[in-house]
């Protein structure tokens, strides 16, 4: 069965095209994520970004992330966790019966609130397929990050943490915009003392107003200020977790967020495999091979 594997986001939409085995044929990446789709303007812009693809004889195209929001194509209610590939591919709506759909994402809940994901759960079932691990925690870095658990091949819950969101919100909205350099590339070292000092037992509230002072006293050259911010942000979301029995830890994401997990990871004696896309057309492909061999 061909495959087009899409995951639609809020900013952007990627695809590939899938033989009948899952292997990559061709990719896109296009800045078309739900925020740019006027009302009723889904089918109209699927067809003409994906509408070649489509037309390979008995292709089909499952679609995962942000498309299945209230604020998307059509709404796919959330699968609640512990979930399997069969289990999302069960909750799965159908755009055209047999031909396109979209994968439901994933809810959970903690002391009474909920917690929910749209897109990383294919990527998580993915990653764990390519790195032939049927048990692990996956950690998906982002604007909204993700930490999963993963036992027999079911995602058995996940907790988000918004470390990207208060970057941007810090890095861009704050007193500290002023004295550094938000897209400045990583200095490793300034990174590494962040994520040092997010172990002080102060909190991030403290901590976080050291930025602006090891700019004013020279400390730090604007250039390193924010990869210091940034490590005190990730060692905050990393001093949360319970790491000291992790057997098998995935990362998956972009290149230039994960390294930087792997980096503070190291420093706590945890090494990760890394992977990218290819986790989100394998989750893709598995999912899509359960939902459309179903009668």
């Amino acid at each position: 069965m061909p495959l087009v594997a899409v995951d639609w986001g809020t900013s952007s939409l990627r695809a590939a095209r899938l033989d009948g085995s899952g292997r990559v044929l061709e990719e896109m990446h296009v800045p078309r994520g739900i925020l740019t789709v006027p009302a009723g303007g889904f089918p109209a812009l699927f067809d003409e970004l994906l509408g070649a693809w489509m037309r390979a004889p008995g292709a089909r195209c499952l679609i995962s992330g942000m498309a299945g929001s209230r604020q998307g194509w059509v709404e796919a209610p959330y699968c609640a966790c512990p979930a399997d590939a069969a289990d999302i591919a069960s909750r799965t709506i159908d755009i055209e019966p047999g031909r396109v759909a979209l994968a439901p994402g994933l809810c959970d809940e903690h002391d009474g609130v909920p917690d929910v994901m749209r897109g990383e759960e294919v990527q998580i079932l993915g990653a764990m397929a390519l790195a032939g691990l049927a048990d692990g925690l996956c950690v998906l870095p982002g604007t909204h990050s993700k930490w999963a658990r993963v036992e027999g091949g079911r995602i058995l819950g996940f907790r988000t943490f918004m470390t990207g969101k208060l970057y941007a919100l810090l890095s861009r909205h704050s007193i500290l915009a002023r004295t550094l350099e938000a897209d400045a590339p990583l200095d490793a070292a300034a990174f590494l003392q962040g994520v040092a000092q997010s172990d002080n037992g102060e909190g991030l509230l403290h901590n976080a107003f050291g930025a602006r002072t090891l700019a004013l006293f020279d400390r730090l050259p604007a250039a390193a200020l924010a990869s210091y911010l940034s490590g005190l942000l990730i060692g905050e979301e990393l001093r949360t977790q319970s790491l000291h029995a992790v057997r098998e830890l995935v990362l998956i994401g972009a290149p230039s967020l994960t390294q930087r997990y792997a980096l503070a990871l190291r420093e706590r004696g945890i090494t990760a495999r890394t992977l990218g896309d290819e986790a989100t057309w394998a989750g893709l492909h598995t999912v899509a091979t359960h939902h459309f061999a179903s009668p």
